[in-house]
């Protein structure tokens, strides 16, 4: 992956205009894109295979009257009046009669309507009418909202306090505030600090804000299509705008030090992102799949918010990955680091006394910090969870003030209405049906009161409307859905009927209590993830349980602040706080996925460099110094700027973000801060060279990952070699082959020029077919170094691939017997070309060529003259010398530099054998690419070419030769 990267940086360095232009086209049109598709945000919590979902899915059908969203419309008498004064009916009658002629409104019930009950308060100064939208909740957009609460505008020019609240209110869309811009200002200053240059400073800024920028408005497009709530875009940018600057910085970070050493910028640029671009991407890609794996809870609008925040991040790597050098490229030399600069960095006397001073007594250092993140986690224990409802909207918007209206004058209850359906189609006395229900339902703990019962007009459902005496995040609510679902037996009973609960509220309960129940599962995938992924790239058993350990440690933290602040109320004024209660219920899993990508994070920049100095030196007490003071710095800059970001988003957020914010902010702290800083340095200080420990059997189970460019390293310093290599197709030193077939073999020295033939001999056919697989790109081996076709392997073995053509290779590209010669030509000619259609004449010129050589061939040895190949001759039916001239036919369409073509000698016949020798050499010609070749033995060879060199392959190698 490195090798890939270093050209996407160089050629992103060197085409930096194609690249900018390429993302500002990109901007500009998901920006237009956006404002002509763009909907809006819209808070529908479905939640599929619940109760609740599913009974709100039948009124749609069979009460569509109460299936569509609704609003209330909470009015107080102007002073010195009351609702029972016939002015007053009449200004509400009028009201409610402009309000039920707009199109989206199904219906409108007026307080006086005999089919509710209290909806009249009980000192006749206050009362609330229900307005029935035709659509759902997912279906409302603000400009309905905006159009609803203008007809309330008589009302309040008569004196009326009016206000509209309910589902439907809900929905109040992503705001962002100057405290972001702060934010973001103090991002600038840790940047210029840190970069020492306005231009360094700036380009992070910049190159995150495009991505977001792009996010942004194609997240918004998207809302014509999708279902998306008002905490997905919000979440997203932060995210985003988080770890876009944060990445930047990094390669930056990187790409200073390549210029600090004299190397050019060019050069700099592409080994920055060879570099920490690799580690950016495996950063990127735990925080994307953390992400998405929100989906695990199987909740739509969760899922869909994992899935936009986890795309947030793919625009933010791409982005590092190709805009940031074009940009770096625009800014030439202004961000090489000054020698002061240089020169500080190398002392770093504070990194060095911390990294000491943590390290001195490790044991003590770990007890102290696990102690006080312990004692931090505890209020997580008592951490409340609930969806959001308008209690924690500002205290200035028209939903908050209905909803404490409605508290103050009616109950906390009234805010929270369930719906109890029953299926009522073979009751004979529907009326008395309902009010034995109701009877029954008013009895339970918990019940406030039923404000409305009545059947459908076609008399098959009933639908109750009950109000609880608490508010809709009091868990006593949620203990009167599960006493009203528990009843459900007893009164199919008693009437004969099924009941079920739905409603806004009821939804509400049960997307709370699956979330609760996706935490364990989510939490053993995200700590399942972390041990296998930097057990990949550590090759440590221990460094990935302390990373994990680490993480859970920031994770309690921060929930424990999260619970300190908006359960307990602390710290409310200053944090501009204005409801303290339930948090969003997705918190905890939204908490755990991201925070872990961000712990990662920080864990690889750190530990990678530690690991690297290990590897170089074996002095595990010193490796985590040089390392640590190397890395230190970026990671504390890093960490800076990420809190910033997340906290800017805390006082004047999104209420449902809010929690969010703060529970990232702390998070992020704490866990660069205090478990990155201290707890990791002491850690592996207490385990030594333990610490860098892996089972073999592990070792060779995972995948190699190659984060710090340790690839691009090796073929950097092989880049020159070898020093002649003019007109050489395949240069080999001490090469050894990958287990089995390494055992008591010496290593081979291997050179075949260009247009010369390689012939490898030996009876064990399984050591031939791994050299020839081998040199052809496609198996590893285990030690010594390879160019072929002028590629480095093993870090370009796909352009290797792409040169070395495998004729006929069994288990590899067999030919199909059923198929004919000519489809086999157009099916070689179509992956070549990238065409799905291939011209018989191109088909006829190969075969043509083939049957060319073959008579040659023939003519050669005085054999007499071949049966021509045909278009339709099916292979099954060639002969083993057609057969093995039509696998090396085939592999000549791509105009390759080297043929490799397997044990020869299958064709048994000596004579066989050299017509074969003679049609290859007819069908590669003079000027033809280079063949490697492989038989029993070497008098099997060509007997009339001379340019070959034979390499010969005992069952044991005790050493080997190269005859030319």
């Amino acid at each position: 992956m490195s090798s890939l990267l270093y050209s996407l940086g160089r050629w992103s360095f060197v085409h930096r205009r194609r690249v900018l232009a390429f993302w500002l086209v990109l901007l500009i049109g998901s920006g237009a894109l956006m404002g002509a598709f763009s909907e809006g945000t819209r808070n529908s919590f479905d939640i599929p295979g619940t109760e609740s979902q599913a009974s709100l899915d039948t009124l749609e059908r069979t009460f569509p009257q109460l299936s569509g969203a609704s609003a209330q419309l909470v009015m107080v008498a102007p002073k010195g009046a009351t609702f029972s004064d016939p002015e007053i009916k009449a200004d509400v009658a009028r009201t409610l009669k402009t309000i039920d002629k707009l199109d989206f409104i199904e219906s409108t019930l007026s307080p006086y309507s005999p089919l509710i009950d209290r909806s009249i308060a009980k000192d006749d100064r206050a009362a609330m009418a229900q307005v029935q939208f035709i659509d759902g909740f997912g279906d409302i957009t603000p400009a309905m909202l905006t159009k609803l609460e203008a007809k309330a505008t008589p009302l309040r020019d008569a004196g009326f306090t009016a206000e509209f609240g309910g589902v439907a209110f809900t929905n109040t869309g992503p705001k962002l505030t100057p405290t972001e811009a702060v934010g973001v200002a103090i991002t600038f200053v840790v940047l210029l600090l840190f970069l020492g240059s306005i231009s360094g400073a700036m380009i992070p800024l910049v190159t995150a804000m495009v991505g977001v920028g792009v996010t942004m408005s194609i997240t918004f497009a998207a809302t014509s299509v999708l279902t998306l709530s008002s905490a997905t875009p919000l979440l997203a940018l932060m995210i985003g705008l988080a770890v876009g600057i944060d990445y930047a910085l990094f390669i930056i970070s990187r790409y200073r030090e390549e210029l600090a050493q004299g190397i050019d910028e060019e050069e700099s640029t592409a080994r920055a992102i060879a570099t920490a671009g690799s580690a950016v991407i495996f950063a990127g890609a735990t925080v994307m799949i953390a992400l998405v794996g929100l989906s695990v809870a199987n909740i739509p609008f969760l899922t869909a918010m994992g899935v936009v925040a986890g795309g947030a991040v793919v625009v933010a790597v791409l982005v590092a990955l190709t805009l940031l050098p074009a940009f770096i490229g625009f800014a030439g030399t202004r961000l090489t680091p000054s020698a002061r600069a240089t020169e500080s960095a190398a002392r770093a006397r504070f990194a060095h006394r911390w990294v000491r001073a943590v390290t001195r007594r490790p044991v003590a250092t770990i007890a102290l910090v696990v102690v006080a993140l312990g004692f931090m986690a505890l209020p997580a224990r008592g951490l409340l969870l609930a969806l959001d409802d308008n209690g924690i909207a500002p205290t200035s918007t028209t939903q908050r003030k209905a909803f404490d209206l409605v508290t103050e004058r009616f109950g906390p209850g009234f805010n929270a209405p369930l719906l109890v359906e029953a299926n009522i189609v073979d009751s004979t006395d529907p009326l008395g049906l309902v009010a034995g229900l109701k009877a029954d339902i008013e009895k339970m703990d918990g019940v406030e009161a039923i404000i409305l019962a009545t059947p459908n007009p076609n008399a098959d459902t009933a639908v109750l409307e009950i109000v609880p005496t608490t508010g809709g995040s009091d868990v006593k609510t949620e203990d009167l859905v599960e006493r009203i679902r528990a009843a459900g037996p007893a009164i199919e009973k008693k009437h004969g009927v099924r009941t079920t609960v739905t409603g806004a509220t009821s939804i509400q309960i049960d997307i709370s209590s699956r979330l609760k129940s996706a935490l364990l599962p989510f939490g053993i995938l995200v700590v399942g993830l972390s041990l296998l992924l930097l057990m990949a790239v550590f090759r440590s058993i221990l460094v990935p349980l302390k990373a994990t350990l680490g993480y859970l440690l920031s994770l309690g933290a921060s929930l424990g602040a999260v619970a300190l602040v908006f359960n307990e109320g602390w710290l409310n004024g200053l944090l501009n706080v204005e409801h303290t209660g339930p948090v969003i219920s997705f918190l905890p899993i939204v908490l755990m996925g991201v925070l872990f990508g961000l712990a990662m994070d920080y864990e690889v920049f750190l530990v990678s460099r530690m690991k690297e100095e290990f590897a170089r030196t074996q002095d595990a007490s010193g490796s985590i110094e040089r390392g640590f003071v190397s890395s230190g710095r970026v990671v504390t800059a890093a960490a800076a700027i990420m809190f910033a970001v997340f906290a800017a988003f805390v006082p004047d957020g999104d209420p449902s973000i809010k929690p969010v914010a703060l529970g990232l902010a702390v998070g992020v702290f704490v866990d660069a801060f205090l478990v990155r800083m201290i707890v990791v340095p002491a850690a592996l200080q207490l385990f030594g060279a333990r610490a860098w420990w892996l089972p073999a059997s592990i070792d060779r189970w995972l995948p190699h990952v190659d984060v710090e460019g340790e690839g691009l390293r090796a073929r950097l310093t092989q880049a020159t070699w070898p020093a002649d290599r003019a007109d050489v197709v395949l240069t080999a030193e001490r090469l050894v082959l990958a287990a089995p077939y390494d055992i008591d073999r010496a290593p081979l020295d291997l050179r075949l020029e260009r247009g010369r033939w390689m012939l490898v001999t030996g009876q064990d056919r399984g050591v031939k077919n791994a050299l020839l697989l081998t040199l052809a790109g496609r198996l590893p081996f285990a030690d010594g170094q390879m160019r072929v076709a002028d590629h480095l392997l093993p870090y370009e073995a796909g352009h290797v691939r792409a040169r070395v053509q495998l004729a006929e290779f069994t288990g590899i590209n067999d030919l199909d017997p059923q198929m004919t010669v000519g489809e086999h030509v157009a099916q070689q000619l179509s992956v070549g070309t990238l065409r799905a259609w291939i011209a018989k004449s191109r088909i006829d010129e190969v075969i043509t060529g083939i049957n060319s050589a073959l008579f040659d061939a023939y003519a050669w040895a005085r054999a007499g003259d071949p049966l021509p190949l045909r278009r339709n001759d099916r292979v099954a039916y060639l002969s083993d010398l057609e057969r093995l001239t039509l696998g090396v036919a085939l592999s000549l369409t791509s105009n390759p530099d080297i043929v490799i073509i397997p044990d020869v000698d299958d064709l048994r016949s000596p004579s066989q054998i050299q017509l074969f020798w003679s049609t290859v050499g007819a069908l590669t010609g003079i000027e033809g690419p280079s063949v490697i070749a492989s038989v029993t033995y070497a008098a099997e060879g060509p007997h009339d070419v001379e340019h070959v060199d034979i390499v010969e392959l005992p069952a044991r190698l005790p050493h080997h030769e190269m005859a030319h």
